[in-house]
Formats: C-alpha cells, sequence, structure tokens
C-alpha cells in the first residue's frame, strides 16, 4: 500500500502493530499468498515464510519438479512480500522433514500399513517449525492458507470446518494441538475457492487466480509411491517380489510384485485375471503376502483408532456418537465411540468400505472436530 509521505507510512506502521504480528507460511500458491495479502490488508504486520521440506532433484523421479517445494513457488512467495512491502523467508526444515516424514512413509509401507504424510507432516513438522519461528521473531500469531475454521470455547480452542466443504483440510490437521491452534488464524475459513480466486484476480494476480493447484504428495509428485520406496530401498524389489496372492480361504492364485506396492482396497494394476472383480483386503507383511477378495469383504463395521489428539473436549465419554471420516475425500458415516485405555474403539452403525490401517480417522460433531487419531485395525 502506498501512503504518499513518510508520517502516513510511520502511523501506517504503528496502526499495523496494534493488531499484531503474525507469521503466513506462504507456498506461492493462491490460498497462502491471499492469506497473507488479507492479514495484511487487515493490519497485521505480517512476516512471509517458505518453507521448504524437499528437494525433489534428490528423489530420482522422472518428471518437471512440481508442487510447492520448488523455485518458482519460492520466487512467486517471495515477490507478493516484496510488492506489499513485508519481508520474506525461506526456512530449510529438509533434514527434520526427511528424517521423521519419509522414514515414517517407508516404515508404514513396509508394514504393510497406508500412511498418511500431509497428517504427519502437519502435526510434527510444519506446525512445529512454524511456532519456533514465531517465537524467535516475535509474532504472536501463525497463519496458513488452509480451509478450516478456529474458535475458542469452553477454555478449549477447536478446529471446525470451512464454509467451503468441497475444499475443508480440517481432516488433515485434526494432530494441531491446543497451542497451534490457539495461536492459528485461517483467513479463508469463511471463503470459498471461487471467492478467492476473485480476490486474487481483482488484487491484480490474474495468473495467481488461474494457478492449477497441486494435489500430490510434495516429495512424490509423480505419484509413483512404488518408484518412490524403490529408490529410497535399492534392494527392495528383489527381496519382497514373488510372494504368494491368496483367497481369503487361504488359496493361492499367483504371485504378485511385493507386498509393500498395494493398498487396502486396490483394485486396479493386481496384474491377475479371476474372472471378476477382485479387492485386495488384507497385507501381511510377515509373509509377504497380500489376500484377495470380494468387494463384500471390505466392508467393516468396527474399528480400532490410537495416536489420538484430543481437539474439542479433552476426552471421550463412552458411547459417544459422532461422524467418522477414515479419508479425505470420505463424507463420513454415522458412528458409536467407546474409548479403551489410550484408543477408541469405533462403531459404525453401517458398515463402511476400505478400512486401511495407518490413515487417519477424524471424529465429528456436525462441524467441530471432536479429536482424531490413526486406525491400527479394522474389524467385523
Amino acid at each position: 500500500m502506498y501512503y504518499g509521505n513518510t508520517c502516513l507510512q510511520v502511523s501506517a506502521q504503528l496502526f499495523m502493530s496494534k493488531m499484531g504480528k503474525v507469521l503466513v507460511a506462504m507456498s506461492g500458491g493462491i490460498d497462502s499468498t491471499i492469506s497473507a495479502l488479507m492479514l495484511h490488508n487487515q493490519g497485521y504486520e505480517v512476516v512471509g515464510i517458505t518453507m521448504k521440506t524437499w528437494d525433489y532433484a534428490t528423489s530420482g523421479g522422472g518428471k518437471k519438479e512440481t508442487g510447492c517445494c520448488n523455485l518458482d513457488s519460492f520466487n512467486d512467495a517471495r515477490m507478493a512480500a516484496v510488492e506489499h512491502g513485508f519481508p520474506h523467508y525461506v526456512l530449510d526444515i529438509r533434514e527434520e522433514f526427511g528424517g521423521h516424514v519419509i522414514e515414517n512413509f517407508v516404515e508404514e509401507y513396509m508394514a504393510g500399513r497406508t500412511p498418511n504424510p500431509c497428517v504427519l507432516c502437519n502435526t510434527h513438522i510444519k506446525w512445529s517449525a512454524l511456532l519456533k519461528r514465531a517465537n524467535a521473531l516475535d509474532c504472536e500469531f501463525i497463519a496458513t492458507g488452509h480451509y478450516v475454521k478456529v474458535r475458542e470455547e469452553n477454555n478449549r480452542f477447536v478446529l471446525s470446518k470451512a464454509r467451503d466443504l468441497t475444499k475443508d483440510q480440517s481432516y488433515v490437521l485434526w494432530g494441531l494441538g491446543q497451542e497451534c491452534l490457539g495461536r492459528s488464524i485461517y483467513p479463508l475459513g469463511d471463503y470459498l475457492k471461487t471467492e478467492v480466486r476473485q480476490i486474487a484476480y481483482d488484487m491484480g494476480y490474474k495468473d495467481l487466480a488461474k494457478k492449477a493447484e497441486s494435489y500430490e504428495i510434495c516429495f512424490v509428485p509423480d505419484n509413483d509411491y512404488r518408484g518412490f520406496l524403490k529408490r529410497q530401498i535399492p534392494t527392495l524389489e528383489a527381496e519382497v517380489e514373488g510372494g504368494n496372492f491368496v483367497m481369503t480361504d487361504g488359496k493361492i492364485v499367483g504371485k504378485h510384485r511385493g507386498y509393500p506396492f498395494y493398498t487396502i482396497g486396490q483394485r486396479k494394476g493386481l496384474e491377475i485375471a479371476l474372472g471378476r472383480p477382485i479387492f485386495v483386503t488384507k497385507i501381511i507383511p510377515e509373509t509377504n503376502t497380500v489376500v484377495l477378495g470380494d468387494a463384500h469383504e471390505l466392508q467393516q463395521s468396527d474399528m480400532q483408532v490410537g495416536g489420538l489428539n484430543m481437539v474439542k473436549y479433552a476426552s471421550i465419554p463412552d458411547n459417544m456418537e459422532a461422524v467418522t471420516k477414515i479419508r479425505y475425500k470420505d463424507a463420513g458415516s454415522l458412528s458409536t465411540l467407546r474409548p479403551e485405555g489410550d484408543t477408541v474403539n469405533v462403531h459404525f452403525e453401517h458398515a463402511v468400505h476400505s478400512i486401511a490401517p495407518g490413515q487417519s480417522a477424524v471424529f465429528y460433531e456436525g462441524d467441530d472436530v471432536i479429536a482424531g487419531g490413526i486406525i491400527r485395525k479394522g474389524f467385523n
């Protein structure tokens, strides 16, 4: 913003400081950029930060670097900050990211589970790095371009769904603790994505308004997680190739390429013909076995969830009713929650499809996140 003389500039800076200082995570995409500019225009003292989580050139992939961890994205974030007169930094967290998220990603597949690296990254890496740098820069708040809402209620900070349910990201943020939620600002929670694109266009960011979104895992931008695993463990293919495909009755029906290369519910790419649609229903790492079955065999009514993070309440009462989501695009299913030690047993009113150990389960009361955790097992 241009004020025309030094006195007005000083007045504006004083006004901004009264609103508070906020560290905004800027990926270079439309959502984080518009979030930063909204807060800047509202009078916050904005500091932009772009986190480098992964060097795609080291992954050995065959496609062009995409997503949030490339030079073009860094430059887009920096230019927005420069144009609006607030500082911008690049924070290299590749070591923390690789040591935690990448290792967990590989370990989970090797254990026959399906990991959710974005949840792990948000919970243990990105917000931790943001809070640490926010404290160092005397920022009271942190902000991101996620589509969620946060409010304070009964001395707790409650995460809830965004207005735009097609963009809602509460599922991937269930792991944020109370300190993170209490210091977080989410400017886009009350906006539709179409409105955000229009705001970008009106502010003169026409290219940004048309910028395509990236849905890939940042360290697997070609969406080939199997190739990524092979690059991480060069001997993997030779070690696991030739295991058995078996039916649920134990009958061997063929050989597979290695159990880490399959996921619960998978139908395509099995390279086996049995005369009818067939699905992966279970993975047994100990014997390098992949169990196949019909679609109805993926239906389960119960599951166990651990690694809980309480959000709306300090604890879950026995037999609490909730809507439970077992994957990001899941609409959610009516369920009953029964705490047992440090886990929760979830009983679904109607059986759900493809409960995958390693994925996140998030419990909702209306639009509010009650709690979330990691699926340990499904059963009937």
